[in-house]
């Protein structure tokens, strides 16, 4: 098995843990922005001698206001509403949630790069919108009409975060361009956030910065190198099999039998969209 399978397959897991270590950090009482904070803050650390290492920071003026954008749309708004889904609902839900993003990035794909939605693609959708509706079971006690609305507006901004992330490439590497997408993304922030965090918390939020954000990221960059784009989205995809697992095994979550044919639609659909991209 090539090394590049498994750099993929030891990032999504990493990316898997985002709802367990917002459980917990949520045991100390710190709001959703405190933690996307100090997440991005050491994530920040990390990366600055990370770049510095691998060529320097040499953006230009003019791409500053693009990556302010894309730091509010990717990281303000991501991180602060996918962590909100989880305090407001449960893990599985939001990361359920979140991976409808497929069928807001074919959209877009189509919108902004005329990439066709091809009969697979349309069957792929219908899957993930029929999984979403099994999953939203407003029935349940974590379910409620704000946290599917919210769950839902992750999935948008995860599509936008890939989206951005194309045009961000094509002028400077991956590590410098997360690197000023977590600054921006950072003194967006800064206004919302309590700075007083009890000690306890700090191992936690640097856990949450070092594995699967700076981590998980160095190793799914260095799988790229390795293998396909496609392949690596589709091994991927078992970031939200990751979660649903821990979520069960930690914090007791567990889905209907409803709700898990709903997951498989969704996690279905979303293979098959991966299946079909193109590097």
């Amino acid at each position: 098995m090539k090394k590049g399978y498994i750099l993929v397959f030891l990032a999504a897991s990493m990316w898997g843990t985002l709802g367990i270590f917002a459980k917990f950090l949520y045991g100390f009482n710190l709001s959703s922005f405190t933690i996307v904070f100090y997440r991005v803050f050491f994530a920040f650390l990390l990366l600055l001698p990370y770049n510095l290492l691998k060529g320097g920071l040499t953006v230009s003026w003019s791409r500053l206001r693009f990556y302010a954008v894309y730091g509010f749309s990717s990281i303000f708004l991501f991180y602060t509403l996918y962590f909100y889904t989880v305090k407001i609902s449960s893990i599985s839900l939001a990361v359920l949630l979140l991976y409808t993003a497929p069928l807001y990035s074919t959209l877009m794909g189509y919108y902004f790069f005329r990439e066709p939605i091809t009969q697979k693609k349309a069957v792929a959708l219908g899957m993930v919108i029929i999984g979403v509706l099994l999953v939203v079971d407003l029935k349940g006690s974590n379910v409620t009409p704000l946290a599917v609305v919210l769950g839902l507006l992750t999935g948008v901004t995860y599509a936008l975060y890939g989206i951005l992330a194309k045009f961000a490439v094509r002028r400077e590497r991956p590590e410098e361009a997360l690197f000023y997408t977590l600054t921006f993304g950072m003194i967006f922030l800064i206004p919302f956030t309590d700075f007083k965090v009890p000690s306890a918390t700090l191992p936690y939020l640097f856990a949450l910065a070092f594995f699967p954000t700076f981590l998980g990221y160095i190793f799914y960059n260095n799988a790229l190198k390795e293998i396909e784009v496609s392949k690596a989205s589709i091994i991927a995809t078992i970031e939200p099999v990751v979660a649903l697992i821990l979520a069960f095994l930690i914090f007791h979550e567990a889905l209907t039998p409803r709700q898990l044919i709903g997951a498989a639609l969704i996690i279905g659909g979303s293979l098959i969209i991966h299946a079909t991209e193109k590097d």
